[in-house]
């Protein structure tokens, strides 16, 4: 099956898409505005299935691969959902305990791209977890529409508190060190930069992917690290940057954000065009050298 890459699409098309992919505008509406594209017999709900989330680009770390473990597991959020549930990856092969990082999803539920990502984390020797804020509706349904539809129905607050909940559950969980980070992508982006605020003693390390920044007065929050990955062509988010990044110098806080030439918003998922294949290959390389260092060795 052939990749197509943000090459194939007018960037007007791949932001109205990201509308799209955040709610922005409605499928009715992406459809109209995308039937000015269409080209070569293409129609507009075939340039949205391009668009879309392909699953079997996803995989880079096999389900059944011999060097993990790996599940599901439940925990309580009393200020959340009640009981959760969420994908735990972990080395196979050792019975030390090991450093913990939370992984958080976009804004569609535990899909298979997410579930790929914690177990590339957990292959670099850390304990991974990524919750499904699904849960309380039944999980994340198979389907990114779908999922993006349930978790618009989700009160935000609660949301948040089960990922704080869930960092908590991993700083404790037997087969953790105490030491926690965190890596989120777009929703889960700005998840990264709350859980840093809201639980500075946990979040030794944040590692959010074109995540939303909190407000200013937020930096003299956190004590950990944050490395912070944008798109270039991210103009939603990185509107952002300029004020977070002078509000956490002032509060002297241990961060590297870096913008990647011509990426647009969601350019680590490789199951979308809009994936860069250099700027998610480097953006790995630097948070996984971040997370060694924070959480493996310390600052």
């Amino acid at each position: 099956m052939n990749r197509q890459t943000s090459a194939d699409f007018d960037q007007e098309l791949l932001n109205l898409y990201d509308d799209y992919a955040h709610g922005r505008v409605s499928r009715r509406t992406f459809l109209d505005k995308a039937s000015k594209y269409t080209v070569g017999g293409m129609t507009a709900l075939a340039i949205l299935e391009a668009m879309s989330p392909n699953y079997a680009f996803a995989q880079q770390v096999a389900k059944e691969d011999a060097r993990l473990k790996t599940g599901y597991a439940e925990y309580d959020s009393p200020k959340g959902g009640g009981k959760m549930k969420g994908y735990l990856a972990r080395p196979a092969h050792t019975d030390r305990k090991l450093p913990a990082v939370l992984v958080v999803h976009e804004n569609r539920g535990l899909n298979p791209y997410i579930e790929d990502v914690a177990r590339r984390v957990a292959v670099e020797g850390f304990l991974a977890f990524a919750p499904d804020a699904l849960t309380p509706l039944g999980g994340y349904p198979g389907n990114d529409d779908k999922g993006r539809e349930l978790q618009a129905k989700r009160d935000s607050r609660e949301m948040q508190e089960d990922f704080i909940a869930a960092a908590q559950w991993l700083k404790t969980h037997p087969e953790s060190d105490g030491k926690v980070g965190v890596i989120g992508f777009c929703y889960g982006g700005m998840i990264s930069n709350v859980l840093a605020v809201a639980l500075p003693d946990v979040i030794l390390a944040a590692v959010p992917f074109y995540g939303r920044q909190p407000a200013a007065e937020d930096a003299a929050k956190i004590k950990g690290s944050l490395l912070m990955h944008y798109g270039e062509l991210d103009q939603r988010v990185n509107e952002g940057r300029a004020a977070w990044n002078e509000a956490l110098k002032k509060a002297g806080v241990n961060f590297t954000d870096h913008v990647y030439p011509k990426a647009n918003h969601g350019f680590h998922n490789d199951t979308t065009p809009r994936y860069d294949e250099a700027a998610a290959k480097l953006a790995w390389t630097r948070t996984v050298e971040f997370l060694n260092k924070t959480l493996k060795t310390g600052v």
